[in-house]
């Protein structure tokens, strides 16, 4: 019969998470994944698999979460157009500029690793689809309520709001300024959502 973990698997999650998205998959060793978790290789890759199953099961729990957390906006906003407006705004919120400076798992990753580990881009498509099906829902509610034109075809719109907040996320991890960030988010606004 085998033992019963010993160990709070979420707190274990979420410390391998953070090591990852601080310091990317490659620079991130096993001796980092075993201290921040607080494991032995054995029981690591016993209860995770190897780096690579680990970092892909991180990723896509990420991308989930990011998921629900955007399905919930969407629904407790009080406009559609004001969901998509916080959604490009949002790496230029944090005044300080760190969280416009660390980025987002998903778009570090995915800058990363695409192009040398598939299931990276397969996740990383899975995961924008979704961002953009909420999107699509935003924009077309916004249509709906009056600010957004009701000619233009929510679809692009919806990849190209995600276009330009991705644009936003790059700027940011280069250590641009939060007022630049916000104002380049601005413009793309403006573009972006013909009313």
């Amino acid at each position: 019969m085998p033992r019963p973990r010993e160990f709070d698997e979420d707190r274990v999650v979420e410390a391998i998470r953070q090591e990852f998205w601080d310091k990317g998959y490659a620079a991130t060793s096993l001796d980092d994944l075993m201290r921040v978790s607080g494991l032995g290789k054995g029981s690591l890759y016993g209860a995770f698999g190897d780096k690579r199953a680990l970092f892909l099961r991180v990723l896509r729990e990420y991308n989930d979460a990011n998921a629900r957390m955007l399905q919930e906006r969407l629904a407790s906003t009080s406009r559609g157009v004001d969901f998509v407006r916080e959604f490009v705004r949002g790496p230029s919120c944090d005044s300080t500029g760190a969280s416009a400076q660390r980025g987002c798992l998903l778009a570090n990753s995915t800058a990363e690793l695409a192009m040398s580990m598939p299931d990276v881009a397969a996740e990383a498509r899975r995961s924008y689809d979704a961002t953009a099906e909420v999107l699509v829902e935003a924009i077309e509610r916004a249509q709906r309520e009056g600010d957004v034109d009701p000619g233009a075809d929510a679809e692009p719109v919806a990849y190209a709001v995600l276009a330009a907040q991705l644009g936003v996320v790059a700027l940011g991890r280069t250590g641009m300024g939060v007022d630049v960030l916000a104002s380049v988010a601005e413009s793309a606004l403006g573009r972006l959502l013909p009313s």
